[in-house]
């Protein structure tokens, strides 16, 4: 039996989901079309969706997923939850049940290049300062604004927790907006449209950027022609803030699962594939032991144990129906705050009832 599969169309996304052949047939579409179509029609389509932790929400409220506890044995799903990184697994727990396998473990780090910078900033402080000099960009296109909002956040606060409703305090909400405001009218304008990958691919071509202090880590740049170098995301206390990124594989209702796909998705995850198979065909695995790897270090420019702690105590972002657009509805309003300047107290208060507006919103009657 054949499946369709669908992934998004970067070499970080594809290259290791079709090298390794098995019973599915993979198809791509951009990162942002994960965002804009519905995740319902996607799971009628495809057998397999891979998508991020943030669109289970709506999946769950759709009832277009399989719970993996139907397809796996538990022995199988406790081997992958003891070794996956920081929250990868567990970002995919939601109403009691597994949805997804961690196949693909990011957040958002440091990235510099080491030709152009010997500073590695490791403080919000130490970031401004650079930042003062001149080429240090923010990533702030599409919901990303959003998401170094919330990092700056997780950074502030340790104990923030925002799986299940909860939202940074406005005193939080506010030193984030007072750090992130000056490091964005500093950002130069031919960026500011930029999403992740565009500011890497101009980062690793070109000398417009030495340093983006919070985006999602993406391996394959540490080979671009100009060697990216990626670094633990800044801290504003005692950790590093960043908000979990990276990819799960779903399994939408329609599948009719048998023991051939079934193998096929465990080797995936398997010690085996995590530390060989998918870092040699341009992968980034969501397995603690694959990071922590000399070999795969060593192939990788020592990507994984530079930003590891990043993701070890990365931030779980809101997951509830409606948080996408949420996430893009704010993205576009700090973008428009930053530019007129609106005061930091208001700023911080918007975003709040922004976010319980859209708790609201997709509450049932």
């Amino acid at each position: 039996m054949r499946f369709r599969g669908l992934t998004w169309d970067h070499p970080r996304g594809f290259n290791a989901l079709k090298a390794a052949g098995g019973p599915v047939d993979w198809s791509v579409q951009p990162l942002e079309g994960f965002e804009s179509a519905p995740i319902a029609e996607l799971c009628a389509d495809y057998d397999l969706v891979v998508l991020d932790h943030p669109h289970l929400g709506e999946a769950l409220a759709q009832d277009c997923l399989a719970p993996l506890d139907t397809v796996f044995p538990p022995n199988a799903l406790a081997r992958i939850a003891r070794g996956a990184i920081g929250p990868a697994y567990s970002s995919y727990a939601m109403a009691g049940r597994q949805w997804a396998l961690p196949l693909d473990a990011a957040t958002q780090v440091m990235a510099l290049r080491p030709d152009l910078t010997d500073a590695r900033p490791e403080t919000w402080d130490e970031v401004d300062a650079l930042s003062a000099k001149g080429r240090v960009a923010l990533s702030l296109a599409g919901p990303h604004a959003a998401l170094s909002f919330l990092s700056v956040c997780a950074a502030l606060d340790h104990a923030l927790d925002m799986r299940d409703g909860g939202w940074p305090r406005d005193a939080t909400a506010e030193t984030a907006i007072e750090i992130l405001r000056p490091l964005a009218a500093r950002t130069s304008e031919h960026t500011r449209e930029l999403n992740p990958i565009g500011l890497l691919d101009m980062m690793g071509e070109i000398d417009d950027i030495r340093l983006i202090p919070l985006v999602y880590g993406y391996v394959n740049y540490t080979r671009a022609s100009r060697p990216v170098s990626f670094h633990d995301a800044p801290r504003a206390g005692g950790r590093p803030g960043s908000i979990l990124g990276g990819t799960g594989i779903a399994i939408s209702r329609r599948a009719e699962v048998d023991d051939t796909l079934r193998n096929h998705l465990l080797w995936l995850m398997s010690e085996e594939a995590q530390r060989g198979f998918i870092p040699d065909h341009d992968g980034q695995p969501g397995l603690r032991s694959a990071w922590g790897d000399p070999k795969v270090n060593a192939a990788w420019g020592d990507f994984y144990m530079n930003t590891a702690a990043s993701l070890e105590a990365a931030a779980i972002r809101p997951r509830h129906d409606g948080y996408i657009a949420l996430q893009t509805r704010a993205s576009a309003h700090l973008r428009e705050a930053f530019e007129a300047g609106t005061p930091v107290p208001r700023l911080a208060r918007e975003l709040r009832e922004m976010f319980e507006a859209s708790l609201i919103e997709r509450t049932p009657a």
